[in-house]
C-alpha cells in the first residue's frame, strides 16, 4: 500500500496552503509561499506544525496564510473559468 493511500483512509485529506510573509531585509514586500501536504481537518496538526517551525526558524514574519482541504472543498463545488484576470 502506497503512504498517499494509507493516509487518506486514516482520513488525511491533501491541504494546500498559501503563505504570505514579510521579506527579511525590506518588510513592507510580502512574498508568496505554496506548502502542500496531507492534513487532518479540521486541526491541521502538520500545518500547524510547519507553521511553528516557520515561525522559530525562519526570518520572513508571517503575513496571513490561506488555506484549502480536499474536504473543505468538493469537486461539485468546482466550475469551468472562462478567462483570467491578473493584477499587479
Amino acid at each position: 500500500m502506497t503512504r498517499e493511500l494509507d493516509l487518506r483512509l486514516k482520513g488525511y485529506g491533501l491541504t494546500t496552503a498559501e503563505i504570505i510573509y514579510r521579506l527579511p531585509d525590506h518588510p513592507s514586500l510580502l512574498q508568496s509561499f505554496v506548502w502542500q501536504h496531507y492534513d487532518l481537518a479540521p486541526d491541521f496538526p502538520e500545518m500547524k506544525h510547519f507553521l511553528t517551525f516557520w515561525r522559530e526558524k525562519l526570518d520572513g514574519a508571517l503575513h496571513s496564510v490561506r488555506y484549502v482541504h480536499n474536504r473543505l472543498i468538493t469537486p461539485t463545488e468546482w466550475r469551468a473559468l472562462k478567462g483570467e484576470f491578473i493584477l499587479h
